[in-house]
């Protein structure tokens, strides 16, 4: 890019797209940068008076763009990428979700609602199972007047989601590992329950584990809905998960937690599945949802009891999650 073509492009800009394209906005700002460095400009004075005010221009947007003070939080570049939302790390064990499009507002209200309900109905015991809504708050964009609904959520350090459990055991996980995952997504599912919430979107991507302590935490509540409401919306690329009830904009309920949960252990186990819990499993997908098991801590007494007669008495196993 020559001098003059930057200092074009950086006065007619109007917006950090305009002026960095979205593409590949780092190689955009390489290429002003290099165009209008101090040791790169011309001798005409009024040449080098316009290329150095751009340059600091560009810098100085290109360092607001990557540090970012949202409320009473600072943001540098996103730690993270949702389904819908970029997740900021701001310090103290804290993730800043800051959705991508202001159309999903409505969704960063449902998991604000969800896990509040979750936290004042649910039974402190199991509170680490799901997140801990720190902060929410409406950030008003002063460049475009958009408005996004942003959720402050506490977090915990080690944890990894299903995907890259599947991705350490290409070849399934044995069914002794994937037991104490389904236990602990159990007892997440059952405190939202009893609490009213359906989660909506129970996928490997957001089911996160801790492979030391054997921890659980259900995340991403934004597709949550009222037992008997309807989940909102799928997430892209997983629609064939889904029961037919999700599908058809009909009415949601704890069977519909039950049958995403039971699909991603039968993923996650692959043909390493014993014959038992794969007939398990099946059973919590039945097509209609009243043909579903609906109570999760009822399950979960049953899933215990078929583990039983697979493995015996409960033992604790480690996990290694390898790369």
């Amino acid at each position: 890019m020559r001098t003059a073509e930057a200092i074009d492009l950086v006065t007619a800009a109007r917006t950090d797209a305009d002026l960095f394209g979205t593409d590949q906005p780092a190689r955009r700002y390489r290429e002003l940068v290099a165009a209008l460095h101090p040791d790169r400009l011309p001798t005409d004075p009024g040449v080098r008076a316009e290329a150095l005010d751009a340059y600091v221009h560009v810098t100085t947007r290109w360092q607001a763009r990557r540090t970012t003070v949202l409320g009473d939080y600072r943001l540098g570049p996103p730690a993270q990428s949702g389904d819908l939302a970029d997740l900021y790390d701001v310090g103290d064990d804290r993730l800043l979700k800051l959705p991508r499009r202001p159309t999903d507002n409505d969704l960063m209200a449902r998991e604000a609602h969800a896990l509040r309900t979750i936290a004042e109905r649910g039974d402190p015991r199991y509170l680490p199972y799901v997140p801990r809504l720190v902060d929410e708050f409406p950030h008003r964009d002063s460049a475009t007047g958009a408005e996004r609904r942003i959720n402050v959520l506490a977090t915990a350090p080690g944890l990894h989601d299903l995907d890259a459990v599947r991705r350490a055991y290409p070849d399934g996980l044995d069914a002794r590992d994937a037991a104490w995952m389904w236990r602990r997504l159990l007892v997440a599912l059952g405190l939202a329950h009893r609490a009213g919430i359906v989660h909506g979107a129970v996928l490997p991507r957001h089911v996160l584990i801790e492979p030391d302590a054997h921890g659980v935490v259900l995340v991403d509540w934004c597709f949550a809905a009222p037992t008997d409401g309807t989940i909102p919306a799928l997430v892209p690329g997983h629609e064939d998960w889904y029961p037919p009830e999700v599908i058809r904009k009909r009415p949601c309920g704890p069977g519909t937690d039950i049958a995403l949960a039971s699909r991603c252990m039968s993923w996650l186990m692959g043909p390493r599945a014993p014959r038992e819990l794969h007939a398990f499993a099946q059973g919590c997908r039945q097509d209609a949802l009243n043909a579903r098991p609906d109570d999760a801590w009822a399950l979960l007494r049953e899933l215990d009891q078929v583990l039983d007669r697979l493995y015996g008495p409960r033992t604790f196993r480690p996990f290694t999650l390898t790369p």
